[in-house]
């Protein structure tokens, strides 16, 4: 069973980078003038946008805590630093989207914003880029190092953070800017 829901989430993960990736390629080509794209999807997407924040974190809340609870992967020093980052998004963006306070958003955005820092500098310590510090050896067995999954060849922990933490990021984005303002001023 372990295994199965390692794959499910490795899947999701897969999931979400492809939409991290296709909601790069909408920012990107609004930023050079080609708006089409990001009006269909802030019309698609519109109202929903801290509910699906709230999806992306309660996700990786729950595989985190799988992880550590149901897989007895113990969490190292990193993994506490993007779970600091992570849980309390999956409590505040539920309350923001049931309360439909768009405005919590923007004091949401660091959260992701940090997490990712530490995801990606989880993963350079994962792949022995950057060597790991004396705590992250005495903080779990093996220390930060080790890759307790590598699904599909580079699937890890970490990988699955960052995907989490870059949706989590783009859906408080996109919550933060009201969508009839951003039309009005593309109209101009």
């Amino acid at each position: 069973m372990t295994h199965d829901v390692i794959v499910a989430l490795a899947v999701l993960g897969i999931v979400g980078q492809v939409l991290a990736a296709a909601l790069l390629l909408v920012g990107a080509l609004a930023l050079v003038g080609v708006r089409g794209p990001l009006r269909l999807l802030r019309s698609g997407v519109e109202g929903y946008e801290l509910w699906l924040a709230f999806v992306v974190a309660a996700i990786a809340t729950g595989g985190s805590l799988f992880f550590s609870e149901i897989a007895h992967f113990v969490p190292c020093e990193l993994c506490w630093y993007q779970r600091i980052c992570m849980y309390p998004l999956s409590v505040v963006t539920l309350l923001a989207a049931l309360f439909d306070d768009p405005r919590a958003a923007r004091y949401l955005l660091p959260l992701p914003v940090v997490g990712a820092g530490v995801s990606v500098y989880h993963l350079l310590v994962e792949n022995r880029v950057v060597g790991e510090s004396n705590t992250c050896s005495i903080s779990a067995p093996g220390g930060c190092g080790v890759k307790w999954i590598n699904e599909f060849g580079y699937l890890t922990i970490p990988t699955l953070a960052l995907t989490a933490f870059a949706l989590a990021f783009a859906f408080l984005l996109m919550a933060s800017f009201d969508p009839v303002a951003t039309v009005r001023t593309d109209e101009r």
